[in-house]
């Protein structure tokens, strides 16, 4: 029950946070809002009360596993394939620069052990490619600089792991077991990778194989597809937990089964077209949501971290290490591609402030509560690492602002696109107005017509929705004129695209996002009326 009113909680405070972003705060990244709505939640006493406790392994394997998976699947095999050495030699051979620079950087300026430095220095090495998102809002970064980011941020949470794991090993043993430490990275990642294949492969086969059964063209079992899409949200809960089980890493089993999946879903679209559309509108769903709900948890627990007395250090040290963090990071993360990959200044400056910290650091710190380390030093690397997270978000926020140009809102082709949608609405109109069919369904289908185009005020919606609810089922000969009628109308509006858009000036671009409008409006209706 504790779950269910906490996920209740967060949900809602999602839906406010991307209400609040589209309608009053549209220049500002919907994580940020996110963020301040789940600071707000954990100041409210009511609230604060009813959302449980963070759970790390229950956060990494229940939002962060999907996330990761559904990242993976937008990201093609092809990709990976060609930039695998960029992949290898950021993952691993900057990821262990990184905590190189950070832990000695930590010991030599604090009176710090070297251990519990290299733990600090391991948890801050993962990069969160949502949280880049969320300082790039508006701004155009550069296709180079955001591939690299994007593969960096699948597949570096391993390296950091498998880190973080020999330092505690450090700290608690007092010594380092380097071949122990390279076997665990190793059995990781390609364990990691091989689970994630066979685990997808089979998958993949068992779906495409009932998606082709015969069933699924005259049967009823399959038609709507709902086994599939359960098996579909249920594969990144199966893969994550399934390699965490055998010791390897769920995070990179779940991104190599999204690369597989990818394939899948390019290869068998039209096997069950309207599976395929509501796979990819549940997969947006679940994603905007996950993405909501790490910030809104990401704002409980900064605000839980600063009101809990027994998580104070003690002193403002904590401060000190989470800057030397950062900046180590920053500063290894710029010179590397620059010394390494060749890249220029303003690339390089892009890429080490791409590097944003969040819900995997988060999560990483947690994890230690559960591990041999100290208290006194527990409270250190979480009020730390959250100084590491806050600064990766609002240092680029800011610099960002002066090194990547904004994206331009064209008002003049928006205005074009409108204009061109409203005569594309009018000329089906007028197309229908020439049929001979009963007035009833010409008023019925014109408003529904000028609902594409936003011209049906509150009114007239609650006019048209009693006027309905009073009305008495339609005959199947009325159904079926409806339904012609709005064929009429729709291959109407799509030869007036096809023959109108190059006069407003628009691209093939604003075309096909039209064209798709209207097929969307077609699939709906059609659906509507023969369900």
């Amino acid at each position: 029950m504790e779950i269910l009113v906490s996920s209740a909680v967060i949900a809602v405070a999602v839906i406010f946070s991307i209400v609040i972003s589209r309608w009053l705060f549209s220049k500002i990244s919907v994580n940020y809002i996110s963020i301040f709505i789940g600071m707000a939640i954990a100041l409210v006493p009511f609230l604060n009360r009813h959302v449980m406790e963070f759970d790390a392994d229950f956060f990494m394997g229940i939002i962060i596993a999907p996330l990761l998976f559904f990242e993976g699947q937008h990201t093609r095999m092809n990709l990976v394939g060609r930039n695998l050495k960029l992949i290898i030699s950021l993952t691993v051979g900057m990821v262990i620069l990184c905590a190189l620079a950070g832990g000695f950087a930590v010991a030599a300026l604090f009176p710090i052990g070297l251990p519990l430095a290299f733990i600090l220095a391991a948890i801050s090495t993962p990069t969160d490619a949502t949280a880049t998102e969320s300082v790039t809002n508006g701004l155009i970064v550069p296709r180079q600089q955001n591939t690299s980011l994007k593969l960096e941020s699948l597949f570096n949470d391993a390296s950091g792991i498998v880190l973080l794991n020999m330092a505690l090993l450090w700290y608690v043993n007092g010594y380092i077991n380097y071949g122990q430490t390279l076997w665990n990275f190793l059995y990781s990642a390609v364990g990691g990778v091989a689970l994630g294949a066979i685990i997808a492969i089979i998958l993949v086969f068992i779906r495409q194989a009932m998606l082709r059964s015969r069933m699924n063209f005259i049967g009823n079992t399959y038609n709507n597809g709902t086994p599939l899409k359960l098996m579909y949200l249920l594969t990144p809960y199966l893969i994550y937990y399934s390699a965490e089980a055998c010791g390897v890493s769920g995070i990179i089993a779940v991104v190599f089964a999204g690369l597989i999946h990818n394939a899948e879903g390019e290869r068998s679209e039209l096997s069950n077209p309207v599976l395929a559309y509501d796979g990819n509108e549940i997969v947006r769903l679940i994603n905007d949501t996950l993405n909501g709900a790490v910030f809104v948890i990401l704002g409980i627990m900064l605000v839980r971290m600063i009101k809990n007395p027994a998580i104070h250090y003690g002193s403002l040290v904590w401060v000190g290490v989470g800057i030397a963090l950062y900046v180590a990071n920053l500063l290894i993360r710029y010179l590397y591609v620059r010394i390494v990959h060749h890249n220029s200044r303003r690339a390089a400056w892009i890429f080490s402030l791409g590097g944003i910290h969040g819900a995997v650091t988060f999560a990483l710190a947690f994890t230690i509560a559960e591990t041999q380390v100290h208290r006194q030093d527990f409270n250190l690397i979480l009020m730390a690492e959250s100084t590491l997270i806050i600064l990766s978000m609002i240092v680029p926020t800011i610099a960002f602002r002066f090194i990547l140009q904004p994206q331009k809102f064209n008002k003049d082709r928006a205005s074009r696109i409108q204009e061109l949608r409203d005569e594309m609405v009018g000329h089906a109109i007028h197309e229908i107005q020439q049929l001979s069919i009963p007035d009833e369904v010409k008023l019925a289908v014109s408003f529904d017509l000028r609902s594409q185009k936003g011209q049906t005020s509150l009114k007239e919606f609650w006019h048209e929705w009693t006027r309905m609810v009073r009305h008495e089922e339609f005959t199947e000969e009325r159904i079926n004129t409806a339904l012609n009628t709005f064929r009429v109308a729709f291959r109407a509006e799509r030869a007036f695209l096809l023959a109108n858009y190059q006069r407003l000036g628009l691209s093939t671009a604003d075309y096909n996002r039209l064209y798709r409008e209207t097929m969307n409006a077609e699939m709906v209706v059609l659906d509507s009326y023969i369900n």
